[in-house]
């Protein structure tokens, strides 16, 4: 499976879905990071928009690969991707992160506007429901999506591709750490925060007691995410 992650708009959280939730969930996906202003945020290789030729060959190569889209970049690409009339079936989806900003929203229309108008079919564009807090109601809180797909029907929607706030994602990535590296660590935190060598190592115990929790849920909410993302 190949897969492009992607959004006009930046911080709707393209890279926690791209490295999060579809990296290590694809069998062999190599991550490709397409230059941007977060570009720094994980390893991978670095290109940028306009390189996208090289990209489109190395892409054939590969049998799965993950493809993070940059905001900056995201017009280039869409543009070259037209140039290279085809080359988007060369993905099998395209994943557009939301959040229940208005601007952000305006900018994932916008962006699905543009992946239909190359060509792409409504069943291989997936929109991901990005940082929605337990109180919210899914339907209000993401209304001018609904209300788009209801109008439209130019991609997929499904109400289980919902991703729960939590800052497990931010945290982690100030450790460059995954979900799944998190949870195979076996270090015994709890031993060591009864029995620290120094104050130090009994917060950094604390700390890594309280990802392991966040990280136990996050992966349940990730595996349900998906699973709804790739359903048929």
């Amino acid at each position: 499976m190949k897969v492009a992650v992607i959004n006009f708009s930046g911080n709707v959280g393209k890279s926690t879905v791209a490295k999060h939730l579809l990296q290590n969930r694809i069998k062999d996906a190599e991550f490709v990071a397409v230059e941007s202003i977060n570009s720094d945020e994980g390893d991978g290789d670095q290109v940028r928009g306009k390189q996208f030729g090289a990209l489109q060959e190395q892409l054939m190569m590969l049998d799965a690969a993950v493809v993070d889209v940059g905001a900056s970049n995201v017009e280039d690409f869409i543009k070259l991707m037209q140039q290279y009339r085809g080359s988007h079936e060369d993905f099998d989806l395209y994943v557009v992160p939301v959040v229940k900003e208005s601007k952000q929203m305006r900018d994932t229309i916008a962006t699905i506007q543009a992946l239909k108008k190359m060509g792409v079919p409504a069943k291989k564009i997936r929109v991901v429901f990005n940082k929605v807090e337990s109180d919210d109601v899914l339907e209000e809180a993401f209304y001018p999506i609904f209300a788009f797909h209801e109008g439209e029907k130019a991609f997929t929607l499904k109400t289980g591709a919902v991703i729960e706030y939590s800052d497990l994602f931010q945290r982690l990535r100030a450790m460059n750490m995954t979900v799944d590296e998190l949870l195979a660590d076996t270090t015994d935190w709890k031993a060591k925060l009864k029995n620290p060598a120094n104050p130090e190592e009994k917060a950094q115990a604390a700390n890594m007691i309280s990802m392991r929790r966040l990280a136990a849920s996050g992966k349940e909410n990730l595996d349900a995410v998906y699973a709804a993302v790739v359903a048929k």
